[in-house]
């Protein structure tokens, strides 16, 4: 293992751990991701931590758990993004990325730390555009109803105009003309894909599903048992999966491009790439699709990670590591003071160095107001509340819950009431607002679906996750050890109160 200087981090939204060739998939083409897997350390145990998008980047970027203290929200007022400690370190830190909710009410504060930022237009939620290009037909919505993309999407007129394959290139063309020029740095290439809509041009569109007449399947309905009620036919399942394969696949093409520029200008030798993402994504698996209110199955929790050391062998690291050891390795990197924010992360250097062979024995994991997930090295533990899924607490000085474009705003963006008061959080003398929901009240967005109870799962003998041994004895001991988890991070007293810990 050389001297590492640069880092250069590539996210993938929604990337499936196993629909990729180097992880055992062959349902789709990844030749790029493979690619780069053959010169890395592949990490084979690694999950999430907070979920959805931003919660995610902010385990990555702020290191602390998000998810037992607010369900959406930006770096708040206390703490440091890596990006604001690199800046006081000399290292200059560039993102490039066309993730709308980066610039989202609650997502604000994690791009203005970057020495500089890149924003690549059109995604999604973006609102870039006033008015559809009228030869944009669309494509069935599941309801979702209007979108900002259906006025961005006819404005894409071939495959380079398209979000991803922009700013995958656009990341390409910075190393081109920086790297070299800066002592050291940080690039993160944010980028969405290949999150929905899971919108290709040819031949993307029609790779996995020839047969397919009429338009593109593009966006997933958020449903558990799609297929068993009926929101999805067989034949509309497989269409929707095959347009995610598409787009993995587009994505993976322009993803080439960075490793090119990495290989012309020779930056393997003191430069860790890091390819990661915040989650995965349901296709069909369980008969649930999208991210909807359900357990975190492996499917959307077991996650990638490949890691290419500058002068280390490629190999398998099956140590159990989650989002947050990411924040905690780029510290150790760059040779950062320690954050002003309590942190939960540990440096994954040690395991890469061969120096350990694990560096933590659980990871925390869940949705605001959702299950808690304890996951060791083989098993998983998912609580669901004891009754009704309160008290509910937030802590946030920055307010916000995720804003969506499917419920009012009165309910995605709640105003705190007379029963907000203020507190602390752990490893801060900050005064917090802390907001309690208490049965009956509306809940923020992720919340709001029902439970099926907890879950007890042998992922050694059953990676499937079909047999529930929740019930019994071994069900206590998972529940102590979540407790003393819980503990440890000095997570909210309603997160005990609501979980009948």
């Amino acid at each position: 293992m050389k001297p590492i200087r640069n880092v250069v981090m590539v996210l993938l939204d929604s990337l499936n751990r196993h629909m990729l060739g180097c992880y055992g998939g062959g349902e789709f083409k990844t030749p790029n991701i493979d690619r780069l897997a053959a010169r890395s350390t592949r990490f084979t145990r690694h999950y999430v931590g907070s979920l959805p998008c931003m919660p995610a980047r902010h385990d990555i970027l702020c290191g602390a758990l998000d998810f037992l203290w607010r369900p959406w929200g930006s770096v708040e007022i206390w703490e440091d993004a890596i990006t604001a400690r690199l800046s006081r370190a000399g290292v200059v830190s560039q993102l490039i990325t066309d993730h709308p909710h980066l610039f989202e009410t609650g997502g604000e504060n994690y791009h203005v730390d970057f020495t500089a930022w890149d924003y690549q237009r059109g995604h999604e939620g973006d609102p870039w555009k006033t008015r559809p290009d009228p030869s944009w037909a669309g494509a069935p919505m599941f309801g979702r109803g209007h979108m900002p993309y259906d006025d961005s999407r006819g404005h894409f007129r071939g495959e380079a105009d398209f979000p991803g394959p922009r700013t995958l290139a656009t990341g390409a063309r910075w190393l081109e003309g920086n790297a070299g020029a800066h002592d050291r740095f940080f690039l993160m290439i944010d980028e969405f894909d290949p999150h929905e809509p899971f919108d290709t041009p040819e031949p993307y569109a029609s790779l996995y599903d020839p047969e397919w007449e009429g338009p593109h399947l593009i966006w997933p309905p958020y449903v558990v048992g799609a297929q068993e009620k009926g929101v999805l036919s067989e034949r509309q399942a497989r269409q929707v999966r095959a347009s995610y394969g598409g787009k993995l696949t587009m994505i993976d093409a322009w993803l080439g491009r960075i490793l090119d520029t990495l290989d012309a200008k020779g930056l393997w030798d003191d430069t860790l790439v890091i390819l990661c993402t915040d989650h995965g994504h349901y296709l069909g698996e369980k008969d649930t699709w999208g991210k909807p209110g359900a357990p975190l199955y492996e499917p959307i929790a077991h996650i990638p990670l490949l890691m290419a050391v500058p002068g280390a062998a490629p190999g398998t690291c099956e140590a159990l590591t989650t989002s947050v050891d990411l924040f905690a390795t780029l510290e150790a990197i760059f040779g950062l003071e320690p954050a002003r924010q309590r942190t939960h992360g540990a440096s994954l250097l040690p395991l890469l160095s061969g120096e350990a062979s694990e560096v933590r024995d659980h990871v925390l994991a869940g949705v605001w107001g959702r299950e808690v997930h304890l996951i060791e090295k083989d098993r998983k533990y998912v609580r669901a509340p004891a009754g009704a899924n309160a008290p509910l607490a937030m802590y946030s000085n920055r307010w916000s819950t995720m804003p969506t474009h499917v419920i009012p705003r009165y309910q995605a963006l709640p105003l705190p009431d007379d029963r907000a008061a203020l507190d602390r959080m752990p490893g801060s003398g900050v005064p917090v607002l802390r907001q309690i929901w208490e049965a009956g009240d509306a809940v923020p967005f992720w919340a709001a679906s029902r439970f099926r109870g907890n879950h007890l799962y042998d992922l050694a003998e059953d990676p499937s996750e079909e047999t529930n041994l929740a019930g019994g004895g071994d069900e206590t001991a998972a529940a102590g050890r979540l407790t003393a988890a819980l503990k440890a991070v000095e997570a909210p007293a309603a997160q005990f109160e609501r979980l009948g810990l």
